[in-house]
């Protein structure tokens, strides 16, 4: 298959097969494999799904006919377009940049007028030395060298205090600026939908990290060097009144400088950009090593770990190389430059002096003033150098500050003052970003009020994916969700996390104490604490420590197991008393004490017009609470009924699947030459070489 796709000039492109009623519509079109043709699958303007194959008249075809057909889906785009599919939008990032740099303007009138004022005082430099050795020297006048003398140690003054004051300005605005930019983006990425989010932690990371390196370029001596650039011509011009030819040196030289700097940054284009992405994927192994290292050590797979992080060192380390070797090659350049100016500036300056348009005095005043044309050049240079780096930098951040925050900005929220009355979604189809893999496909579902549904279904069923986008943390991909009577994302999100109560299957802690992990929220008091500490047995974990209820958690609620960090997960719940409840696996890592506590508690705190939905493998122990059984498998419900209807018929059929299983078979299918084989049971399953799933598809599916 990819061979087939290289010699169509298509590279990078993800080859995805997976049967049609877990495709997401929307990624339309597609190829599908049925009646022993591939045939290509459009949606028409009416809605109707149009197949066509060459040689064949296109027709008509209703969607259930091709339940069972197997779909092929292709991500990704010819070469020649492939390097825009990165690109965000507009430039975000630059654009709040300059907005809080230039929040109040005056500065900018400061800095340049200082720095105006710093090049101006260069210009009496020149002159000193010409007039010493034009008129001082040939004299011997000691009194006009003094007074010459005291005015430039006046000079010299005031340079230092411009230069001093403008540097405090900028240190000032930039200090405030920083501040700002980094509440700003990490308030925005508290807002982002999560079913949006990069999936590496390292490159997000990065992503919110990198601002700090286009801060401190625009805030930095770039604002001098925009200043100092003007200066070149000017002093270029100043040449040429003083030494007549020699300016034309310089002014030969001056483009020569920018055409290395050009130069210079188009060959770091590439390199930079190929460096930060394996410093983004090194960044995410270290994530993952930390992470997991239980698990690494324990599977004896630390040298797989070590291999991945040499390789990307080795690559980093190889780019890095080269950007050296570039940027050495640069700043040698330029300043080599700098020196053929001076040495070609002495030669014309001998002939000009030999035909008596030049004093000695002058061509050492043009000396002088040819540094201060060089030198703004080749800070010039290393500026575009180090642009590279930062233009990279803001691409990074364009693309967390374009991804799609929960509620749009400038949305109109509600905020109802009556309780929801039923949680119900119509029409619902969720799928991740780029990906063709449908995982919730949900025409109609109406939970009312009082009601106690006990969700089930096999491993990937889709069970998590379905409480996660009932508690608004995933927005659907088509459909809504409805809250009582609006519209789940149209509410304010603070309404939301008031009314609906959401445990996830991995209940998270964060660094602190036991007390802040408890009441994240602070909204809790210390005697509603205490009692459900006390209800749920995690009063022994502070008895064993003898900070008590302060004793310190660290990142990722290492020192805790699994079952007190749900014991927490599910404090937390209980305390905020919502209105509905949307449970994953509350009890999945608990024993048998821990577990009838966790059931007491929750019959206790129920309200009879609360709804409640909880997800779980082990539905016996639950039983005695649900009204209400839904089976989710492939992300459909399966079976919705009252308890006594559904669950003898799915233990009876966990029998006889005991007693019988079905050996698997294979399907083979073909695209011209290739040939491709997927095993699959009687239910089929997503196939396991789905390159374009996110990482923790199988975790959101449950």
């Amino acid at each position: 298959m990819r061979k087939l796709l290289a010699d169509a000039g298509l590279k990078d492109i993800q080859v995805t097969i997976l049967p049609w009623r877990r495709l997401d519509p929307r990624r339309l079109p597609a190829l599908i494999w049925e009646q022993e043709h591939w045939w290509l699958a459009e949606r028409q303007a009416n809605g109707q799904l149009l197949l066509s194959r060459a040689g064949t008249t296109a027709r008509e075809c209703p969607e259930d006919a091709l339940h069972d057909a197997h779909v092929i889906w292709l991500r990704g785009q010819p070469q020649s377009q492939a390097g825009d599919t990165s690109q965000p939008q507009g430039n975000p990032a630059l654009r709040l940049v300059l907005h809080e740099l230039l929040r109040e303007r005056g500065w900018i009138a400061r800095v340049v007028v200082a720095t105006l004022m710093v090049n101006l005082l260069s210009i009496p430099t020149s002159i000193f030395a010409m007039q010493v050795y034009d008129r001082v020297i040939p004299t011997m006048a000691y009194a006009t060298l003094a007074t010459l003398s005291v005015g430039m140690l006046l000079m010299i003054g005031l340079d230092w205090l411009l230069k001093t004051l403008r540097a405090h300005i900028l240190d000032s605005v930039a200090s405030g600026a920083d501040q700002r930019l980094s509440q700003q983006v990490y308030e925005h990425l508290l807002r982002l939908q999560l079913d949006q989010q990069p999936r590496s932690l390292g490159s997000l990371a990065a992503q919110v990290g990198a601002l700090d390196s286009v801060r401190q370029f625009f805030s930095s001596t770039i604002i001098f060097g925009l200043v100092d650039l003007p200066f070149a011509l000017l002093f270029i011009a100043l040449i040429g009144v003083i030494g007549g030819h020699i300016g034309w040196v310089y002014a030969a030289l001056l483009p020569v400088a920018v055409l290395l700097g050009l130069y210079t940054r188009l060959r770091l284009r590439r390199l930079t950009h190929q460096q930060m992405l394996r410093s983004n994927e090194r960044q995410g192994l270290l994530v993952d090593t930390i992470r997991g290292a239980e698990t690494i050590r324990a599977s004896n797979a630390g040298w797989r770990f070590a291999q991945d992080w040499q390789t990307l060192s080795q690559s980093i380390a190889g780019y890095s190389i080269q950007q050296k070797a570039l940027a050495h090659f640069s700043g040698t350049t330029t300043g080599s430059l700098s020196t053929l100016a001076y040495v070609a500036a002495i030669v014309v300056g001998v002939w000009q002096v030999e035909a008596g348009n030049l004093t000695m005095g002058g061509m050492i005043a043009c000396s002088i003033l040819g540094g201060r044309v060089i030198a703004p050049i080749a800070q010039g240079v290393q500026y575009l150098v180090h642009w590279q780096q930062v233009s990279e930098s803001l691409q990074m951040v364009n693309r967390l500050l374009t991804l799609t925050p929960e509620r749009r900005v400038e949305q109109t929220l509600l905020m109802p003052d009556r309780l929801p009355d039923a949680l119900a979604v119509e029409q619902l189809r969720f799928a991740f970003p780029g990906s063709p893999l449908q995982l919730l496909n949900i025409p109609k579902l109406h939970v009312r009020s009082g009601e106690r549904v006990l969700l089930l279904g096999p491993v990937g069923g889709g069970k998590s994916t379905l409480l996660k986008v009932l508690a608004g943390l995933y927005r659907p991909s088509e459909g809504r969700v409805r809250l009582g009577d609006a519209d789940l994302w149209e509410i304010d999100p603070q309404i939301v996390s008031a009314q609906v109560g959401y445990l996830p299957q991995n209940v998270q802690l964060f660094k602190g104490t036991l007390r802040s992990n408890l009441a994240l929220s602070g909204a809790v008091s210390d005697s509603t604490m205490l009692e459900t500490v006390s209800a749920l047995g995690l009063d022994q974990i502070a008895a064993g420590s003898p900070q008590g209820m302060d004793m310190e958690i660290s990142e990722g609620g290492e020192g805790l197991s699994g079952g007190q960090r749900q014991l927490v997960g599910m404090a937390r719940v209980l305390m905020a008393r919502p209105r509905v409840w949307l449970l994953d696996e509350p009890t999945a890592s608990l024993d048998g004490d821990a577990e009838a506590r966790v059931w007491q508690q929750l019959k206790a705190q129920l309200q009879p017009e609360d709804i409640l939905i909880v997800s779980t493998h082990r539905p016996m122990t639950a039983i005695g609470l649900a009204t209400r059984v839904i089976v989710l498998q492939q992300g459909e419900i399966s079976r919705d009924g009252r308890p006594d209807q559904v669950i003898p018929g799915l233990m009876a059929r966990a029998a006889g699947a005991a007693h019988a299983a079905p050996a698997p078979h294979a399907t083979t299918v073909r695209l011209e030459q290739v040939q491709v084989t997927t095993a699959r049971q009687a239910l089929p399953a997503f196939p396991a070489q789905t390159p374009t799933i996110r990482p923790d598809t199988a975790k959101a599916q449950e």
